[in-house]
Order: C-alpha cells, then structure tokens, then sequence
C-alpha cells in the first residue's frame, strides 16, 4: 500500500470515529435519561421529603423539569448540555462546576496512581510468563493474576488498612489529605503535583502517603487483567508464521521477543488497557467509598443514597462523556499504531 492511499485509509477511518463519537454520547445519554425518569415515585419528593416544605418541593420540582411532559424534558436535557449547563444537584449546595472541580481531579489522581502500577506489573508479569511458558515463573506469575483479579477491591482494601495502617501505622486509613493540612488550591487539583509546584514538600508527601493504599489496592486488581491479556496475546504471536521465519533466519531471541512478538502482542492489549482507564475515571467506586476518597465515585454514592437525581444524572452523564472521549482517543491510536484497523 503507498503512503498516499494509508494516509488516504487513516485519514478516514479517524473522521469515521470522530463522526460516531457523538452518536454514541447521544445514546448513552438517552438511555441515561430514560432509566433516571422510569424510577417509581416523584425523585424529587423523595429526595427532600422531610427536610423542605411543600413549596420548597414544588419549587425544586419546576427547576429540575420534571413537572413538564417527558418530551419537554429531553429535548430541553439535551439542550441545556449542548451549552455546557449540566443542572444543579438538589443535595449539593456547591455549583456544578466547582462539584466536578473537586471530585474529578481526586478521581484523575487515583486513576492515574493505579494505572502506573497496574500497567507495568501487568505487562511484565505477563510477558515472562509468556515467555517462559510451563515453568514455575509463568505458574506463579498467572497465580498471581487469577488472585489479584478474583480479590474484592474492598476486601483487599480493608485487609490493607489493617495490616498497612492499624497493625504497622506506616500508612493513613483513607481520605485525600490529613485534617491537620492546609489543602493548597492548586491549578491542576492534583493534590500531589500541586504541592510540588507550590513548593509545599509537606503537603505533597502527606498526599502522596494518602495515595498509596487506594492506588497500590485499585492497580493490584487491575494488573491481574493485564496479566492474563498481555500472556494470551504473547503466546499467539510467538506462534506466528514471521516469529517462525525470524528463528529460521537466525535472528538472536532478543530482538524476536521485544521487536517483533512483544510489540505486536501489545496492540489489542492497548484498547484494553484504555477502557479500564475509561472505566476508572468514571469512579472507582468500591475503592473510593473504602478508603473515603472524595472522587466521582463516592460522590455518585451520596447522591444515590440522598436520591438525588439530579446529582445522579450529572455525574453519569459526565461518565458517560468520559468514556466516549477516551473510546475514542483509542480507536484513533489504535489506528495509528496498527495499520490493519483502517478502511
């Protein structure tokens, strides 16, 4: 194929994707609008009840919508999106914005700290394990793998605290930062690199102290899928016909195993990999209520458990538009990196 016609096949299989994309957000949020609307009872009643008078309730009611017919609903839902109005949770006295400005960098931060772990252990485990196929290194490393991915997040992360924080105190139990700590307000809201760069090396450590039992417990989990998929795939491409050929040539191990077998193994794995990290930015959420970490996820908790629907709705459809946007960042590096997945 000539540079010209893959540029040409590339060029057209992103503006497919991209062309898709909001499809796809559409009908997630339509099924999302639909599922919070079929819920027996008045939501709002429900989520007030006691705590307002009858007037406050009504008047709650007009500013959600949801005394207007259901048609009236939607389009004015989607429309309000469109300008970049998500609505205003019952529960919450905090505006959307400044909502999402705190729960999701929490969230982006764990995320991030579980994927660095999860990511190369997984790899690596998984490519030994390959690569010395049925012997006590590839037993153990796929021991380790069916383990981590069968634990509870929960129950690790209890067990982890017990043994990490109450029986040795080198570790805090949960929360983002110590009571005792000045938060520093931050440009990125990462606790730990905000620290950095305001020069507060107390307050970076402290928050770095508070990542590490949620992010190690959250990546230890995740890198038992890793294992197994990188293993898998491994296998099936040093059974390949030009692995064969590069041993027929006498190309040394080394090369055959990292430039060739390897690198091939890792493109499914990628697309993997990138809906975990999809999945995780829309809040780990039995890791997060474990260890009280106030991201997306603990937060879509309290709003459940207040039946809030507005809050509810708020959070899911900024999932939602997480995991489109990262869906596809993937198909389109999927594309640049493998040029069997284009048109």
């Amino acid at each position: 194929m000539s540079t010209k016609t893959s540029g040409s096949s590339l060029g057209k299989y992103i503006a497919v994707r991209v062309a898709l994309a909001p499809v796809f957000l559409l009908l997630l949020l339509t099924v999302l609008f639909i599922l919070l609307r079929i819920l027996p009872g008045d939501i709002v009643t429900a989520s007030l009840a006691g705590r307002a008078s009858e007037e406050r309730i009504e008047q709650a009611r007009q500013a959600a919508g949801v005394d207007r017919p259901i048609t009236v609903q939607y389009v004015e839902y989607i429309t309000d999106l469109a300008r970049g109005d998500f609505g205003q949770p019952l529960t919450d006295p905090r505006s959307t914005s400044e909502l999402l400005g705190d729960v999701l960098p929490a969230t982006f931060e764990l995320t991030i700290v579980a994927m660095l772990i999860a990511i190369p252990l997984g790899i690596v485990l998984g490519a030994l394990s390959a690569r010395f196929r049925d012997t006590p290194l590839d037993g153990g490393a796929r021991l380790f793998g069916i383990v981590s991915f069968s634990l509870p997040v929960f129950w690790l992360g209890i067990q982890a605290q017990l043994i990490f924080s109450v029986w040795l105190k080198w570790l805090p139990t949960g929360n983002r930062i110590s009571g005792r700590i000045v938060p520093v307000n931050g440009p990125t809201g990462f606790y730990v690199l905000d620290g950095i760069l305001a020069g507060n090396t107390e307050f970076a450590l402290t928050a770095l102290e508070h990542l590490i039992l949620p992010g190690a417990t959250l990546g230890l989990v995740i890198s038992g899928i890793f294992i197994r998929l990188v293993r898998v795939n491994m296998l099936q491409t040093l059974r390949a016909d030009y692995v064969e050929s590069a041993h027929a040539r006498g190309v040394h191990e080394r090369p055959v195993l990292f430039r060739h077998a390897f690198k091939n193994a890792l493109v499914p794995v990628i697309t993997i990999m990138g809906l975990q990290f999809a999945l995780l930015l829309g809040g780990a959420i039995l890791t997060e209520t474990t260890f009280s970490w106030p991201g997306i996820g603990s937060k879509l908790v309290d709003f459940i458990n207040a039946r809030d629907y507005v809050g509810v709705q708020v959070l899911v459809t900024v999932i939602a538009m997480l995991i489109t946007v990262t869906s596809l960042l993937i198909d389109i590096l999927n594309g640049l990196i493998d040029p069997r997945v284009r048109y």
